[in-house]
């Protein structure tokens, strides 16, 4: 009989995110109580809760009420800012819960908090994860993509919930148990600096077609609706065609004329290029993409040094790059930079999860992984069905510029890469992540660099010693010595 009265699971934390997801799964037939700390929030969620179709939602408004709210073992989804509010919110409930109860922070949060909060629950007998959860309020509603790590108890416990309210494909729901310890928000994270990757193109790509094409914002929302019926079929190609067809309500015009050239973020993309660096894996095509939202942040810089540099006789190349431009061809052109650039960015994605894979033993699915993104989150995407198959032929892939499918598109792309990227170039248009999703591409794919001459550099003021291409061993050399000698003229 209690448990008959009891809801199945809980949720804190009652902002659009939370209030959509406690609806979602209220909406799949299992009763959920909610709270948060200002009452007016569980107000709001009851009323949408009727609105939506009399949905089975309790409103609780003290943490032990909404605790013993909840059926044994008890799982409560908290959504709250990260970082201290998460600690503050674990203390509030943890009094009330019994071993065995399981906490589920779907915050966007670092993972050694998480893997800390892991370590402190269990002190208590207490079960924990950290859920990323991607799709913005949207995905909430209607269907996420989630990467819960952690406890797999606490995963099995919840399994038949998250299955149900997580985004459906073709091949099954968009969740997995990701992994131990914070390996949930660490996913999350790579998969946000993937974000920042792809937009940071998209808008290249935009700025190419509009400044040297000359393209309307017209002529760009129907470019972007039909790139979208193709291999770059996508939830940012699709949300782009929109953004240009939008007019300002307040004048002539397209709305994204007027928004102001800052671009704003909230730390993953920055977290993922930190963890890139430790790890020694090459992102560039990420790092632009940051890069670039700290020029953006610029702007009274920016439009002093268009200024000074215009004074100081620097002249737009834009108009004499765009004379006599192909629009067809370039339009095809900047498609396929777009695709091979993506690939670029992904791989560098990849290879970072693999790498911090490895040095914490998590044994994370690369293509599970691109499966549960196909669906529900903001990356999502068709070529990642062809990711996905690319790790199920080769689980050890080194790079997905390796395999053999990707390969070839590389090659057959690349040309029109290599013109968009000069294109870009001699119009003084800057295209950091197609650039460096080029460069990448090049430095990748050529057998030998112009390394030695660094390592010869560092061996000469350093002495730290180099190996050789044709014996074993480390060597030390007196270059300068021996270039003296060698050239008595340099005394």
């Amino acid at each position: 009989m209690e448990s008959a009265s009891l809801s199945r699971i809980g949720l804190a934390g009652l902002a659009v995110m939370g209030q959509n997801l406690a609806l979602n799964i209220a909406d799949k037939g299992f009763p959920i109580s909610v709270y948060n700390r200002t009452t007016s929030k569980v107000d709001e969620t009851l009323d949408r809760a009727t609105v939506e179709g009399k949905l089975p939602v309790s409103g609780q408004y003290s943490p032990r009420d909404f605790i013993l709210s909840i059926q044994r073992p008890r799982s409560v989804i908290i959504l709250v800012k990260a970082g201290a509010p998460v600690d503050q919110t674990i203390d509030a409930f943890s009094e009330y819960m019994e071993p065995g109860d399981c906490i589920i922070d779907g915050g966007n949060e670092w993972y050694q908090n998480t893997e800390r909060r892991i370590s402190e629950a269990e002190k208590k007998g207490l079960l924990y994860l950290g859920m990323g959860v991607s799709g913005g309020e949207e995905g909430a509603r209607n269907g996420p993509s989630l990467m819960p790590g952690g406890s797999f108890q606490a995963y099995d416990n919840i399994k038949d919930i998250l299955g149900k309210v997580a985004a459906q494909v073709e091949d099954g729901p968009c969740v997995t148990y990701i992994g131990e310890g914070g390996s949930g928000n660490f996913v999350k994270m790579v998969h946000n600096g993937i974000e920042y990757g792809d937009m940071q193109l998209i808008s290249e790509a935009y700025d190419v077609l509009k400044n040297v094409g000359g393209l309307s914002n017209q002529e760009l929302a129907e470019i972007f609706t039909e790139w979208n019926r193709g291999e770059l079929e996508s939830f940012l190609v699709e949300i782009t065609s929109d953004i240009f067809r939008v007019k300002d309500e307040f004048g002539d015009g397209e709305l994204v004329d007027k928004i102001l050239d800052k671009t704003g973020m909230k730390g993953t993309g920055k977290w993922t290029v930190q963890q890139a660096a430790e790890l020694s894996v090459a992102a560039p095509t990420i790092a632009a993409s940051l890069d670039c939202r700290y020029l953006s942040g610029l702007k009274d810089e920016r439009e002093n040094a268009e200024k000074v540099l215009k004074e100081a006789g620097l002249k737009e190349e834009i108009g004499s790059a765009s004379s006599g431009i192909d629009k067809k061809r370039l339009v095809d052109d900047v498609r396929q930079a777009l695709y091979a650039s993506k690939i670029c960015s992904y791989a560098q994605g990849m290879n970072l999860l693999r790498a911090k894979s490895l040095e914490k033993s998590w044994n994370l699915n690369f293509g599970e992984l691109a499966r549960i993104w196909k669906g529900g989150c903001i990356i999502r995407a068709v070529f990642l069905d062809r990711i996905k198959k690319a790790y199920q032929r080769n689980p050890d892939l080194a790079s997905l510029v390796v395999d053999p499918e990707f390969a070839k598109e590389m090659v057959q792309r690349q040309a029109a890469w290599r013109r968009v990227v000069g294109l870009a170039v001699a119009a003084g248009i800057s295209t950091p992540g197609m650039c460096a999703s080029l460069a990448y591409f090049d430095t990748y794919r050529r057998a030998r660099l112009p390394a030695n001459l660094v390592q010869a550099q560092r061996d000469l003021f350093g002495a730290h010693t180099y190996e050789r291409t044709d014996r074993p061993g480390a060597y030390h050399t007196e270059w300068t010595k021996l270039a003296r000698k060698n050239n008595p003229t340099l005394h």
